[in-house]
This record gives structure tokens, C-alpha cells and sequence, in this order.
């Protein structure tokens, strides 16, 4: 409040709120006379005087509250009120002659009193406004009451005051998010978060890494309405500054977290590239310790997923930072934002791909994918550039054996991401190549995502497993040979909408059809029963598979009337 100090700390603790409202009212006339009375620079006298003489409207404003008398906030404005004016009477009776301190120190002076003078206007505008008053009552009410009355005291103190002031209240409302967070949540408000936001771009390093790490609590905590809030609030262009040259590691750290997490939302992530800060964010993935390479590569990854920010990512060097990371990244989730960016970026078309292929990403996700367990979106990456590179190229630097190994060892969604690779490979290859897919021993690990919980997956595998049964005899035997294959692939006829894979269950049972077992294990397993159903359906190769597990009844009941 004072820009001095804290003037209730000084203040005599026997005067009661209306003996301190009386005083400063009392005070007003004096400093408005000596304000006009004073000499030299006339215009910011005159100034002066008009905002002293609006004082005692904004006083009556606060002392008409209910509440006045019992609110620790109202004792220390008026203090700060009280010593403001002081300052006034004081410096207006030095400039009725000519300046002591000269001129410029002077009229940096009289500059200074108009600014606190603001401030204490402003300030018991807002105390009426945040509803802070009608809290005082807080102690006749419950417990959970009385914490939100605390924090809104707090949250008020954000908005009123000097900067040490405002500095303290970010330390108390940090001990509140420790010990009640949905309390804070439940009580924000646009001014709140507003104030917060002002806070980053404050002088003092220590108020803006303080501000940082409460705002970065509350887009962590407070929901979509919090971090839509702090967005229309304007707190991107100042974290995304905070995060590029921060005096202090913290504040740094807790910059990049929050746009990490902001980032989420493709709005945000546009704005976020449209306000500068990819370059921020790259730069911290190259330098930054490991929490803020971590932060940053998931905020770039949040920012690859939007298809309008690809093109600036691109230009300013992504592609090489994210390989670089994907191979030397200090822990696992920058590695994985890696994978994750690499990914959506690969999804983006062909240059992409070969920007890919040319810093060397090609082989990083092969050695990255070497890992017990591969990650999902190294394998999707991956299999987009497949398209991207030739058949030699997939023999020469290892891709089938790491497709074998995640289809084997990855989880799930590597599993169907590899079967897709997989199919893009057989669909765009030789003979030869999808003889080589088959040797290095898909075809066994493929039948049994036949029989996989995702429909996704089931779909992949069946049209990896159909492709190259057809485009090569040896795989073809090899489907044969699986015990489960021809069980699986009926079961794959299922006529429900949601069964994506009965097409190409269809298309490879057809290329199996030829052989006697197969056929004897298709119609024991109810095959023509689906393909009835399915042939009613107009769906593609039913009805041909059909009459071709019909044929061998038909000609036993042929032969069997002429027996007769």
C-alpha cells in the first residue's frame, strides 16, 4: 500500500477503524490546500488536488460497508491512505518556493506522490468490488467458510497494494493451494487470475517466479474454466518471455509446466506458436535441465498435434531438435515427446517425412525402438515413413525385425501400429519383400492380434495377415499351418457394422480356400452361416467364398442321388 513500507505495522494498535476513517478525513482539506497553494509545475499540482479531493467519496464507499470496522484490510488502506497524504501536505509546503531538491528531482517526486495516490484511489474501489468486506463475518460461520473467506482476503491483496504486499499474498495464497487447493479453485475470479497474470511481468524476479508457481498450481489444478481464464487474461506472452530469459530457474521451470499443460488444447497451442514461443521452447529442449526439456518437448509435442503450427515448427528446426532429443534426451518423457512430436509431424505429409529421413530420424527411431517395451507413437512414426523410403532402405537398416519386436513385446497400440506399418509395407512392396516380412516372423504374431480386444487392432492384423497371404505362396502356407488362423478369421465374418476387419477376414480366408483342411475347418466353424449374411449384405468376396465352400456339398449330393 505505502510504496514505503507497511504502514499498519507502525500504526498505533488503540485507535479503532472509526477514529482512523475521522483522522483521514480529517486530513484531506489540509493536503488539498497545500496542493493547490504549491508552486511550480502547475498542471501536476492541479492534478493532484483532483485526485485528493476524490478522496472522500472512495472513503465514504468503504466506511458505508456493514462490514468496515471488522476487516483487516480497511485498517491498512487507510493507513496507506493516511500516510500518502501526509507525503502530499509534506512535499506541497516544500513547493511553495523554489525547489530545494531541483527541478528533475522534484517533478520526479510530485510523479511518484500522483502514482501512490492512484494506487489508494484504486484500491479502495477495489476492496468495495472483490466482496472481501462481507468476509469479516467469516468466524461466526463454518470452518470450510471461514478458508475461503481467507483465501478471498488473499486473492484481494492481489489486486490492492504495493508490490511487497502483493508478493506476500502469493506466499500466503501458495500455503492455501498446499493445504486447501479446491478452496482456492472454488473462489477465483477473472480479477483474480488477472492480477496474477500482472504479477509475471512484475520488477522484482522473486513476485514473478512466485506468481509463476501459483499460476502453474492452478493450470495444473484448476480446470478447463481456469486455464481458459489465464488464456483471455493475456498470460501466454509473458510466461512464454518467463520461459525464454527468466532470471531465476524456477520461474523458468514452472513457465514452460504451465504451457506444457495450457498447450494442451489446440487453441492454445496456435496461439502459443503465434506468439513466438516455439523458438523459447526449442531452445529449452537443447539447455534446459531435465524438468523444463521434458516440459518443453511436450509443449512442442502439443503444438505438432495442431497441422497450423506445423509449418513454423518446421522452419525453425524442430525436426533436428527432436532427433537429437529422441537420441541424447536426459530422461524418459522427453524421449517419449519425442517419439510423440516425430509422430504427428511424420502424419503431415511427405516433406515432413523427408525432412525426417534427412536429420537422420529414420534411424534414431529404429535405436529407440530397440527398448523392451517399444513406445506406440515411435512404431506410428515409424510406419508413416515407410512410404517415405525404399524396399532397400527397410531391409538395410533393420525395419522388420523392429516391426517383429513390437508386434511381439510393445503394448497394444504398438502392436496395431506395427500391423499397420506392416500393411503399408506389403501394400507398397514386392513379392520378395513381403517374403522377407514373413521370414523374420510376423505371420504367427499377426494371427494372434486376430483375436485382440481392440477392433482397431483386429482390422490391422487382418489386413496384414490377407495381404501377405496373398502376395506370397510361403506365407500363405504359413497362415495355413497356425492352428488359430482360420478359427480367428471366421470368427471375423461377425456381420456387426462395428466389425471393421470382416472385408479382409474375407479376402484372406478366400486365398486359404483352396486347401481341403482349411475349407473343412471354415464350414465347421459356421463360416457359411456369416457368409450367408454377409452375401445378403453385398458385402465384397462373400458371396464367391460362399459358393466355394458350397461346391464340396453340392457334389456329394450329386453323387450321393445317383448312388441311389
Amino acid at each position: 500500500m505505502s510504496v514505503r513500507g507497511d504502514p499498519a505495522a507502525a500504526a498505533p494498535g488503540d485507535e479503532t477503524a472509526e477514529e482512523l476513517l475521522a483522522r483521514v478525513r480529517g486530513m484531506v482539506p489540509a493536503a488539498v490546500g497545500a496542493a493547490t497553494a504549491a508552486e511550480g509545475f502547475p498542471g501536476r499540482w492541479k492534478a493532484i488536488a483532483a485526485k485528493l479531493g476524490a478522496f472522500p467519496a472512495r472513503l465514504s464507499d468503504l466506511s458505508s460497508h456493514p462490514c468496515f470496522a471488522r476487516n483487516a484490510l480497511c485498517r491498512e488502506l487507510l493507513h496507506s491512505v493516511a500516510a500518502t497524504l501526509a507525503d502530499a501536505a509534506e512535499l506541497a509546503a516544500r513547493c511553495r518556493g523554489p525547489p530545494r531538491d531541483g527541478k528533475l528531482q522534484t517533478q520526479s517526486a510530485i510523479d511518484a506522490l500522483g502514482a501512490r495516490l492512484d494506487v489508494n484511489l484504486r484500491d479502495c474501489a477495489l476492496l468495495v468490488r472483490t466482496g472481501v468486506l462481507s468476509d469479516s463475518d467469516a468466524s461466526a460461520v463454518a470452518a470450510p467458510a471461514t478458508a475461503q473467506a481467507d483465501v478471498r482476503e488473499l486473492l484481494a491483496r492481489l489486486q490492492i497494494g504495493h508490490a511487497e504486499a502483493k508478493t506476500r499474498a502469493v506466499d500466503g495464497l501458495l500455503d492455501a493451494l498446499n493445504r486447501d487447493e479446491k478452496s482456492v479453485v472454488s473462489v477465483l475470479g477473472r480479477a483474480n487470475l488477472s492480477a496474477l497474470v500482472q504479477l509475471l511481468t512484475a520488477p522484482a524476479p522473486k513476485a514473478r517466479e512466485k506468481a509463476a508457481m501459483v499460476i502453474c498450481r492452478l493450470a495444473e489444478s484448476g480446470g478447463g474454466a481456469c486455464e481458459g481464464l489465464l488464456v483471455s487474461e493475456g498470460a501466454l506472452p509473458p510466461l512464454i518471455r518467463l520461459a525464454e530469459s527468466g532470471s531465476s530457474l524456477v520461474g523458468r521451470e514452472k513457465a514452460v509446466l504451465t504451457l506444457q499443460r495450457l498447450s494442451a488444447s489446440p487453441d492454445v497451442a496456435r496461439a502459443i506458436a503465434g506468439h513466438g514461443g516455439v523458438r523459447p521452447l526449442l531452445e529449452i529442449c537443447q539447455t534446459g535441465d531435465s524438468v523444463s526439456q521434458s516440459a518443453a518437448a511436450g509443449a512442442l509435442k502439443n503444438l505438432s498435434a495442431a497441422p497450423e503450427a506445423r509449418q513454423a515448427l518446421a522452419d525453425e528446426g524442430i525436426v533436428r531438435v527432436m532427433v537429437n532429443l529422441l537420441d541424447y534426451g536426459t530422461v524418459l518423457g522427453s524421449k517419449e515427446h519425442a517419439a510423440d512430436c516425430l509422430q504427428n509431424l511424420t502424419s503431415g505429409g511427405d516433406s515432413f517425412r523427408r525432412a525426417v529421413a534427412h536429420d537422420g530420424g529414420l534411424r534414431s527411431l529404429l535405436l529407440y525402438l530397440d527398448a523392451p517395451s517399444p513406445q506406440e507413437s515411435a512404431v506410428r512414426a515409424l510406419g508413416n515413413m515407410v512410404d517415405a523410403i525404399s524396399p532397400d532402405t527397410i531391409v538395410s537398416l533393420g525395419v522388420l525385425p523392429r516391426l517383429a519386436h513390437a508386434l511381439r513385446a510393445g503394448s497394444p497400440g504398438a502392436q496395431q501400429a506395427a500391423a499397420t506399418a506392416i500393411c503399408r509395407i506389403s501394400a507398397s512392396g514386392s513379392r520378395d519383400m513381403k517374403r522377407l516380412v514373413g521370414e523374420h516372423g510376423c505371420i504367427p504374431l499377426l494371427v494372434r492380434m486376430l483375436d485382440a480386444k481392440s477392433a482397431g487392432a483386429r482390422e490391422a492384423a487382418a489386413q496384414a495377415v490377407a495381404s501377405l497371404a496373398a502376395g506370397h505362396p510361403g506365407n500363405a502356407r504359413e497362415v495355413r499351418r497356425d492352428e488359430r488362423s482360420v478359427p480367428s478369421l471366421v470368427q471375423l465374418l461377425e456381420p456387426s457394422p462395428a466389425n471393421t476387419a470382416k472385408k479382409y477376414a474375407i479376402a484372406c480366408l478366400a486365398t486359404l480356400s483352396p486347401a481341403k483342411r482349411c475349407k473343412k475347418l471354415m464350414v465347421s466353424h459356421g463360416a457359411i452361416g456369416y457368409l450367408k449374411k454377409l452375401s445378403d449384405m453385398e458385402v465384397a468376396g462373400a458371396r464367391d467364398l460362399l459358393e466355394r465352400l458350397q461346391e464340396r456339398g453340392k457334389l456329394r449330393s450329386i453323387f450321393g442321388s445317383k448312388n441311389q
